[in-house]
């Protein structure tokens, strides 16, 4: 029963994370997208494989792609192994793109991912979020309002006890 509970811990943990999203910019809407993807590519992520820094996504002919991801090539595929950089599609419904597509035609906007993981089932899904990027003074802003609530918790923590 114990080796259960373990198996079911690990099955919501991200493959890849795009960590410098959450600090360069502004998360609006989040999205959750379908990848298609290789088998080797699919290996390659379950083994922590993959590298969403400087990626983002675009909308072309109706269709969402993931663009700048990097998912290193699987060490036991051999002849049968992918591109690391290539366009990869997301899977989304038509309403859904749509409703992005007029998000991204405002100014300002972009769609980021922000981390890949394995769903319930085992599908690989793709968190994207409608950003706005962040200038230099709301970067310190936002580290001085969470240096002050780490200084206030740690505060309470005293009377709490």
């Amino acid at each position: 029963m114990a080796a259960k509970k373990d198996k079911n811990k690990h099955k919501d943990a991200p493959s890849a994370v795009n960590k410098k999203a959450y600090r360069n910019f502004e998360l609006v809407e989040k999205f959750e997208a379908g990848l298609e993807l290789l088998g080797s590519e699919v290996k390659s992520l379950r083994a922590g494989q993959g590298d969403l820094d400087g990626s983002y996504a675009r909308i072309l002919d109706e269709q969402c792609w993931l663009v700048g991801a990097t998912i290193a090539p699987y060490q036991q595929a051999g002849g049968r192994n992918h591109e690391p950089t290539r366009n990869r599609k997301l899977l989304l419904h038509k309403a859904e793109i749509r409703r992005i597509r007029i998000k991204l035609e405002q100014r300002g906007f972009t769609l980021v991912p922000l981390r890949i993981y394995f769903s319930e089932r085992g599908l690989a899904k793709l968190e994207l979020a409608l950003a706005r990027g962040k200038r230099q003074y709301d970067k310190r802003k936002t580290i001085t309002e969470r240096d002050q609530k780490r200084d206030i918790d740690r505060d309470m923590k005293k009377y709490r006890r």
